[in-house]
């Protein structure tokens, strides 16, 4: 029986890198992908104030997209050929505001299922030598057909 965080398909790499060259949102968000090895992706972005909210740190939805994005790459990395993901469930509590230079999500998949994948997601402001944890996301995907 194979690994479960293993990658079901070969061509993985080419697949989440199509997918995230295909999200308007990431380049909208000027997103990075740093990291991607199976089940992991870490995405960063710069910190722009015209996302923040009246106190000055991002508002909660711009994290958020960040997260689900970087649990979704990671989960997508696992799948077999001809899959997508999209997100089914997903909580999100925010631990500190997202202030820094840099806004990172560390995704990371906790199960890999044949139809729902569950992942963690951590979501880090830094800022220099700084790094505040700003939330904890926890996702569950499904595996759908790609179009």
């Amino acid at each position: 029986m194979p690994d479960a965080l293993s990658p079901r398909n070969p061509d993985w790499q080419a697949v989440v890198q199509d997918s995230f060259a295909r999200q308007a949102v990431m380049a909208t968000f000027q997103v990075s992908m740093v990291l991607m090895e199976p089940g992991h992706c870490i995405l960063e972005m710069p910190f722009h104030a015209r996302w923040t909210q009246q106190g000055g740190s991002l508002q909660a939805g711009i994290p958020a997209v960040l997260a689900d994005s970087a649990g979704g790459f990671a989960c997508l990395s696992l799948m077999p050929p001809a899959s997508d993901v999209l997100a089914v469930e997903f909580k999100i509590n925010f631990l500190a505001p997202a202030l820094g230079q840099v806004i990172r999500a560390e995704a990371v998949v906790v199960k890999s299922g044949r139809t729902l994948s569950i992942n963690q997601v951590d979501v880090y402001a830094i800022d220099g030598d700084t790094v505040r944890h700003a939330a904890r996301v926890q996702q569950t995907a499904i595996r759908v057909d790609s179009r």
